[in-house]
This record gives C-alpha cells, sequence and structure tokens, in this order.
C-alpha cells in the first residue's frame, strides 16, 4: 500500500503522472490520496496530516509525501523506515513527528530527473520499491542528521494559552495548535477580538449558526459554526491568534 500526500491539486497532470511511475514499477500495489489539496508549499499542515493518518495504516505502507517547496535545491531526498512503515519524500522537516528510532537514507537524483519534479521521478520510484520488497539500504546512503523542525507551539501569557491557527479544514473548522490538556474546564476561547465561549463536547450543543469551540478529533482545539464556516464567519484562517483566557 501506498499513501500519497501532496500540494499538487486535482487540475493538473501532477499526480496522475506520480501514479503512472508507481504503477509502472508496483502494478499490485493500492494507492490511496491522502490529499493533493495543503496549501502550497506549506510544511506545518503536511505535518499535521501525515501525524493524523499515519498509523492508521498497517505495517508495510509507504507513505509518500510531496510538500517541496525547495525541490531541485540543495536538500535531501529522502526514505526512512519507522515504526513497521516507509516514508518517502525531500527532507524538509515534514517527517519530523516519525525520526525517533528511525532509520533514513539520502536518495539519488538520477541525472534525467526533471529539477522541478522530484515527486515523479525521484520519490514516486523509491516508494514503488519499497513497496516490493526493496530493502531500505538498497535505495540510498545513510543519513545520520534528517531535518528536524516543527511549527512554533502554543505559549502562556499571564494565565492564558495563546496559540494559532493550524489548519482550516473543509468545512471551514479553525484547527488550532492547542492541546486538550492545557484547555481547562470553564475557560474562554476567543478568536482574534471574538469570544467564542467555554468547551462544548460536539456540534450539536449549540444552535445552527452559533460558534463553538471543542476538543476535535486530532486532540486539539477547534472552532466552529455549526452548518457554517468558522473561517467566514470570523474572517480568520491560518495563523490566527487564539486565546483561551481563564474564566
Amino acid at each position: 500500500m501506498i499513501t500519497l500526500l501532496t500540494d499538487f491539486g486535482r487540475t493538473d497532470s501532477y499526480v496522475a503522472e506520480m501514479k503512472g511511475v508507481v504503477l509502472s514499477r508496483a502494478p499490485d500495489a493500492t494507492i490511496v490520496d491522502v490529499t493533493h489539496d495543503v496549501p502550497v508549499g506549506d510544511r506545518a499542515a503536511a505535518q499535521y496530516v501525515l501525524g493524523r493518518v499515519w498509523e492508521r495504516f498497517p505495517p508495510g505502507t509507504v507513505h509518500l509525501v510531496v510538500v517541496d517547496p525547495g525541490v531541485g535545491s540543495a536538500r535531501r531526498a529522502v526514505a526512512i523506515a519507522a515504526q513497521g512503515r516507509f516514508f518517502v519524500g525531500p527532507d524538509n522537516g515534514v517527517f519530523t513527528p516519525v525520526l525517533a528510532h528511525a532509520r533514513v537514507v539520502a536518495l539519488s537524483v538520477p541525472a534525467e530527473a526533471a529539477p522541478t519534479f522530484h515527486g515523479r521521478d525521484v520519490f514516486a520510484p523509491a516508494a514503488a520499491a519499497l513497496a516490493v520488497g526493496t530493502p531500505l539500504d538498497v535505495l540510498g546512503t545513510p543519513v545520520p542528521d534528517p531535518m528536524r523542525w516543527s511549527p512554533p507551539g502554543p505559549r502562556l501569557e499571564g494565565g492564558d494559552v495563546v496559540g494559532t491557527v493550524l489548519m482550516v479544514d473543509h468545512f471551514g473548522n479553525l484547527i488550532t495548535n492547542i492541546p486538550r490538556a492545557t484547555v481547562t474546564d470553564g475557560a474562554v476561547v476567543i478568536v482574534g477580538a471574538r469570544a467564542v465561549g467555554s468547551l462544548r463536547q460536539t456540534f450539536a450543543d449549540v444552535a445552527s449558526g452559533e460558534l463553538l469551540a471543542y476538543v476535535g478529533s486530532g486532540g486539539t482545539l477547534e472552532i466552529a459554526v455549526r452548518d457554517g464556516s468558522a473561517a467566514d464567519r470570523l474572517g480568520v484562517g491560518r495563523d490566527a491568534v487564539v486565546r483561551v483566557a481563564r474564566d
């Protein structure tokens, strides 16, 4: 099984070209599209999505991630073995959450590879090779210092927790970087200058059209509008400041 997570969108040929390369080399592979709608070049969003899905797939799965603003530069192309799965993509910090106790190799870049499309010419062939059982060590040379990077986390200001919107999902829900453990009962959630209120359990706890704050399925604070879009209602998006104020 090979999963694909990219910022390519679906209006161009890029995703299909990668799939064609994979299936030419691993014709029995099952390809799962995680998403191709990561905001362009957004490593934080890619890392978040990968963190939500990779353990949901069975051991042996190859996770192919191409959110690669440094394509064609000196950044390394890597393949990784970690916790029974494989990961392939650019060495730009996207894989930070899985690097503990991982084995990492640097992939060679063929001379004929397009400098602007390593997804097709470097990463897809490597993912296919892993899917058909090629040992990781055969694919490249060991990397002792893979890039580690994570977006800033929430901070304390007085007694308040201050974080940011990490992603806006398809429904217009604002997904923050504030974990449940930091939100005390009775605390008031504020987005910009707008008080959303204290924590709710789910959308049905408010009337249609009302704002609410709740802990989402990813374990962090989210803000939504029941039957609507919080992003539209509040006029905010990624990186918007969210404050959890003590009652």
